[in-house]
């Protein structure tokens, strides 16, 4: 078959290619790599003019003066000059409903003729989407990617980019999208859980992990404990980091002798992996019911991964708490004890190492991964 997958934010759609290509399949990524991420695509329709030095100065003026990112103009220009190579393909996957980080009247004129001129097309549920924003806000659950919102209206300008997907544009856009659609796919809980009542709604497909590029690195915890913590600061609030720099100041304090911690801000993907090889320990996020594709890796490597682990994961899986990843919760208190724990008893970091592994092993694997979406898109 002949697949289409459009935008790219972590390195999904890449590992559900290797696995769609190991199957036979010719497969094509269009994106812009998700800014500094740099993530690879086939088609690159990234900003180049508007974010030189002076192509940042016109666009500032031009959002001051009109409240429209002329950027996007560039983007929609990249993407009209390859529609050409964007038509007959047997499957078209939209990583997200904004999939191309466009305005969403531009997204609008560009997704209609890929829509027309292609036979199946399927929308992800991975990342902000109108359903899980729309969920969030409606049900406020114990907590969820707007939480800090909630208590504290003042960040509402931190949540634009959340928030914009419930306006009318984007809503309008998100109609569009759906009913063009054969059918939405879940990548992890945090999305499962605001589709169960969508009537296009297919299920959740497990993240792909290319567990051939990422080796296993078995932990030795015998001297000091490397505690490692990335922040993309697009998202440093929504992810709940501040949470993990007070856990960590206090453990630094605490354990000087025991730890060595290390934190980075903003990395290329290529870097941001490069530079977690030696951790023992990654923080990742806290806000979540499920790991994102960050964490996923780094399991993949053996690393202890704080993040989401929730029960409604564990019950997912069949797992029990703390042996696969530990659950990151928005409390101080809880992530210093959770770190206390690991820091007294080594030992537990190198078997929640193996069995981090062993998990993306089962239940990541991008061949397996890759041919559930086959069998979900030919089936719909």
């Amino acid at each position: 078959m002949k697949i289409l997958l459009i935008g790219e934010f972590s390195r999904l759609h890449n590992s559900l290619k290797e696995g769609l290509n190991y199957l036979g399949h010719d497969v094509i990524i269009i994106g812009s790599g998700d800014l500094f991420k740099k993530l690879p695509v086939d088609i690159d329709v990234s900003v180049k003019f508007f974010n030189n030095s002076l192509g940042r100065f016109l666009r500032k003026i031009t959002f001051r003066v009109f409240g429209f990112d002329i950027a996007d103009l560039e983007t929609f220009l990249r993407v009209k000059k390859n529609l050409h190579q964007l038509k007959g393909f047997d499957i078209v996957q939209l990583i997200n409903e904004d999939a191309f980080n466009l305005n969403p009247g531009l997204q609008k004129l560009i997704l209609k003729p890929i829509f027309k001129h292609n036979k199946f097309v399927f929308l992800l549920s991975c990342g902000d989407d109108y359903t899980s924003t729309n969920y969030h806000l409606n049900n406020k659950d114990r907590y969820s990617v707007l939480t800090p919102y909630f208590k504290d209206s003042k960040l509402k300008k931190k949540f634009q980019y959340s928030l914009k997907f419930t306006t009318k544009p984007y809503k309008k856009l998100h109609d569009f999208i759906v009913a063009n659609c054969n059918g939405v796919i879940a990548s992890d809980m945090d999305y499962h859980i605001p589709l169960l009542e969508h009537p296009k709604y297919l299920g959740l497909i497990p993240n792909p992990i290319n567990i051939k590029k990422i080796k296993f690195s078995p932990i030795k915890a015998n001297n000091k404990i490397n505690i490692f913590l990335g922040i993309n600061t697009l998202s440093r609030i929504k992810k709940g980091i501040p949470f993990f720099e007070e856990a960590l100041n206090i453990i630094q304090k605490k354990y000087p002798e025991k730890v060595d911690i290390k934190i980075t801000k903003n990395l290329p993907y290529n870097e941001y992996i490069n530079i977690y090889n030696n951790a023992h320990i990654v923080l990742d996020q806290v806000y979540a019911y499920d790991q994102g594709y960050n964490a996923l890796e780094a399991m993949a490597k053996g690393k202890v991964i704080f993040t989401g682990a929730e029960k409604e994961w564990l019950n997912h899986y069949d797992l029990k708490e703390d042996t696969v990843a530990i659950n990151a919760l928005p409390d101080v208190n809880q992530i210093v004890k959770k770190l206390e724990w690991l820091i007294q008893n080594p030992k537990k970091i190198e078997d929640i190492s193996k069995n981090a592994r062993s998990f993306i092993e089962k239940e990541h694997h991008y061949i397996t991964i890759a041919q559930l979406y086959l069998d979900t898109w030919k089936n719909h």
